[in-house]
């Protein structure tokens, strides 16, 4: 179902909503989140949509590809990235019912309190997409980079 089309006043909000908690984050770090979240929660479409975007930006196959197992290749990524990373996990599977406190405490030694914050609304924000996309069983393959930037 195409839910963009039969919700257009929604559809409109969750662009704003995502414009708006992608401010100040920088875009290298967004995508790869964007891309971990999509994965977790089995979301083609945006799995597809967030690493064509990212390799437009000059993103590498590499850290890409090693996003699924980033723990274990945590070498290919920043302290910053590999907090970011901890807390999307966290945020996007809520077996504990919180955020564990070290994940937290470790995501707020790499980002001030504003900064934080956005990264949880865009955390937030594509969790959100990703369940649209499952949902409406939207398929991958026919994205463009940047069709919906």
């Amino acid at each position: 179902m195409d839910w963009s089309a039969h919700a257009p006043e929604v559809y409109k909000a969750m662009l704003r909503l995502d414009a708006a908690a992608r401010k100040g984050l920088d875009p290298t770090l967004l995508e790869l989140v964007k891309i971990r979240a999509s994965q977790l929660n089995r979301c083609a479409l945006c799995v597809d949509m967030h690493s064509k975007d990212a390799l437009a930006a000059g993103e590498s196959v590499e850290r890409i590809v090693q996003l699924s197992a980033w723990e274990e290749s945590g070498h290919f990524y920043t302290e910053q990235e590999l907090a970011a990373l901890a807390l999307t996990e966290a945020v996007t599977v809520l077996t504990e019912g919180f955020v564990p406190d070290a994940v937290y405490a470790r995501a707020a030694e790499h980002f001030d309190e504003p900064a934080l914050a956005q990264l949880i609304a865009a955390i937030t924000v594509i969790n959100a997409w990703n369940r649209f996309g499952v949902t409406c069983r939207l398929g991958p393959g026919h994205y463009r980079p940047g069709q919906h930037a």
